[in-house]
């Protein structure tokens, strides 16, 4: 998971990664700006973040994290999800026996931290729109972690996509309906890929089965981190 770091680390980390963005997008070395594979009406970018800034993203995330650390929360029903979570931005999703919500503290009173431009640079690059996400919500699947058929619908106006970065370990994604069953497909996403769900995909369900848990060496404990970004008002 993530530990340690400070403010100063997290600016410097933030500069480096845009610089990397900006110039390959400019030069088109980074990322293509259309979808590898379309599925669904779900857009994946594979390998858009290149190794070494996957790593500069995973540092800067640990240190904007220290404060605002990773819980494992609680279903309306009571029941704790596998997934550990923390979030940035003027918003974070939480849930717990009052229900799912987006509040704008962490659960320990403290204001999320903001959302990075290095993450924002990601969102311009793929979601083909002008307004910036109020959301990124960090999920940590540790070894036997997985994350049931959901729709992503707590947010205000689903005209506005959602994008999702995974890094670390392999995760077998699962893409189905706008309503639950029937015929789904799948994809190993890989650390580095990234996915919008926007049009048809955005309230589509979808999941993650399981994870393939030592495939990557990005995460020094091993396991997947997955940032999701969302308009929410």
């Amino acid at each position: 998971m993530l530990q340690g770091g400070g403010p100063r680390e997290s600016a410097e980390m933030t500069h480096k990664m845009s610089i990397s963005l900006e110039r390959g997008i400019c030069c088109g070395f980074y990322g293509a700006m259309t979808p590898n594979l379309t599925i669904r009406g779900f857009e994946i970018y594979e390998g858009f973040l290149a190794s070494g800034d996957q790593q500069t993203l995973v540092e800067e995330l640990r240190a904007l994290t220290a404060a605002t650390p990773m819980v494992q929360p609680v279903t309306p029903s009571g029941k704790k999800m596998s997934v550990r979570m923390t979030s940035l931005g003027s918003k974070g999703w939480i849930t717990d026996r009052s229900g799912y919500r987006y509040e704008a503290q962490h659960p320990n009173g403290l204001d999320w931290p903001a959302i990075p431009d290095s993450i924002l640079s990601i969102w311009r690059a793929v979601s083909g729109v002008d307004r910036l996400p109020d959301c990124c919500l960090m999920n940590y699947y540790a070894e036997a972690t997985r994350m049931g058929m959901h729709q992503d619908k707590d947010e205000a106006n689903f005209d506005w996509p959602a994008v999702s970065v995974s890094l670390g370990d392999e995760a077998l994604f699962r893409m189905g309906n706008d309503t639950r069953g029937g015929k789904t497909d799948s994809i190993w996403l890989r650390s580095g890929d990234v996915v919008v769900m926007g049009g048809s995909a955005r309230l589509a369900y979808h999941g993650i089965d399981r994870i393939k848990f030592g495939s990557s060496p990005l995460l020094a404990k091993g396991g997947r981190l997955n940032l999701t970004l969302r308009v929410v008002d």
